[in-house]
C-alpha cells in the first residue's frame, strides 16, 4: 500500500479539488492510502459530499494552518510551524508517508523539503522538473526554477535525475539526454554550459546527443533537456505563455462567421485531440527531484483531474523506487569522475 500525502490546503481551488483528486485517485487505484492534510473541520465537510468514499483507505490528519500563494515562503514557514505543509512533509520524513503532494505555494513546498526531508546524499542541489509536449511524445526539462545559479556538476546531476524519472516513470527505456543552449556547436554557449557539455560528454551513463537549441525544444529531439533554474524558467514561462496567446487566437478566428464555426465544429474531433496532448493535468505534477522522498508540485489551478494524476505518478516513483536509482546513478557518476581526475594535477574537486 502507498501511503500518499494531499495538501488539502493548497490550490486556488483549495479544499474542494484537492479533496476531490484525492477521492478519485482512491476510486482509480486500491493500492493507495491517502492522508489528507488540513484544517480537519473543512476536510471532513468536504470528505461528506463523498459518501462512497473507501474510508478505510483515508486518513485526515489535522493542521491548523496554511500557507496562501502571495505569502513570503521563508517568512511563511518560519512563523507557521503547524502549516498543511510541514505536517505533511513531517509525515513523509517519519515514515508515515511514501509521497507528498502539493498545488499550494511553490517556494513554501520546495523550502520546506529542504528544511525537512533535506537532500539525497551526494546530491548538491534539488531540481524542479517539467514535461513538454512534443513531436515525438513527450520530454523532461529540469531545472525550472529550483536554482538560479548553477555549476556544471550541478547540471549533471539534473540529468541524471531527468534521466531516472523518464525511464521508470515516463516509461522511456532508453533515455537520450541534452543540454539547453545557444547553438547545437560543443563551442557555444557560456562557460557553465560549455563545462556542462564535456561532463556529460564522458558521462557512460548518459546517452547524450549535445546541445538543444530553443527551436529544437518542441522537436522531441531528446527526452531529458537540462539547464540551470533561471534558463530553464524563462524558457517554461515563454512556452506558457504562447499557449495561451495561439489558444485566444484561435478561438477567436473560430469564432468568426459562421463559416469558421462550421469548420470548428467539424474540426471538434482533432481540436479535443490536441487539447488532450497538451493537457499539463495528464502529468499531475512537476516532481522535486532529489530531495530525500517523493515530492510533487502541481499547478495552483490543477483540477480534481491533475491532482488525482499527481497521485498516479507518486505511486509510481514510489513503486519504482526511483530515488534510489537516482542516488545510484549519481553516486556512480562521481566516483568515474573522480577517478579521472586523480591523474589530473590541475583537476578540481567537485
Amino acid at each position: 500500500m502507498h501511503r500518499i500525502v494531499i495538501d488539502a490546503m493548497g490550490g486556488d481551488f483549495a479544499p474542494q479539488v484537492p479533496v476531490e483528486g484525492a477521492v478519485r485517485a482512491l476510486e482509480a487505484y486500491d493500492d493507495i492510502h491517502a492522508l489528507i492534510v488540513g484544517p480537519e473541520d473543512l476536510v471532513r465537510e468536504e470528505l461528506a459530499k463523498y459518501p462512497i468514499a473507501p474510508r478505510e483507505r483515508l486518513e485526515v490528519v489535522h493542521a491548523s494552518e496554511f500557507i496562501t500563494m502571495d505569502e513570503s515562503p521563508g517568512v511563511a514557514l518560519r512563523r507557521k510551524k503547524d502549516s498543511s505543509i510541514k505536517v505533511g512533509l513531517q509525515l513523509v520524513k517519519d515514515n508515515r508517508a511514501d509521497a507528498f503532494i502539493s498545488a499550494g505555494n511553490t517556494g513554501a513546498v520546495m523550502g520546506g523539503a529542504l528544511l525537512t526531508l533535506r537532500m539525497m546524499p551526494g546530491v548538491a542541489k534539488a531540481a524542479i522538473a517539467t514535461f513538454l509536449p512534443t513531436l515525438s511524445g513527450t520530454s523532461i526539462m529540469l531545472d525550472v526554477g529550483a536554482n538560479v545559479d548553477c555549476r556544471p556538476e550541478h547540471i549533471l546531476q539534473f540529468a541524471l535525475m531527468g534521466k531516472s524519472y523518464a525511464r521508470y516513470v515516463l516509461n522511456q527505456p532508453h533515455p537520450t539526454v541534452g543540454i539547453l543552449s545557444i547553438g547545437e556547436e560543443e563551442s557555444k554557449g557560456n562557460d557553465v554550459t560549455r563545462q556542462t557539455y564535456q561532463l556529460l560528454r564522458n558521462c557512460h551513463l548518459i546517452d547524450f546527443k549535445g546541445n538543444v537549441e530553443g527551436k529544437e525544444v518542441y522537436k522531441g529531439v531528446v527526452d531529458v533537456i537540462a539547464c540551470d533554474g533561471f534558463t530553464g524558467n524563462v524558457a517554461l514561462k515563454v512556452s506558457e505563455s504562447l499557449a495561451v496567446m495561439i489558444s485566444t487566437m484561435l478561438k477567436e478566428e473560430l469564432g468568426r462567421g459562421w463559416f469558421n464555426k462550421l469548420g470548428a465544429a467539424l474540426s471538434l474531433g482533432a481540436l479535443n485531440r490536441l487539447k488532450k496532448r497538451l493537457d499539463y493535468t495528464e502529468y499531475g505534477g512537476a516532481p522535486l527531484l532529489g530531495v530525500n522522498g517523493a515530492v510533487f508540485i502541481s499547478h495552483g489551478s490543477s483540477s480534481p483531474h491533475a491532482i488525482m494524476n499527481a497521485f498516479r505518478a507518486a505511486r509510481i516513483y514510489v513503486e519504482r523506487e526511483v530515488n534510489q536509482h537516482i542516488y545510484d546513478d549519481i553516486a556512480k557518476t562521481f566516483a568515474q569522475l573522480k577517478d579521472d581526475q586523480e591523474g589530473e594535477p590541475d583537476s578540481r574537486e567537485l
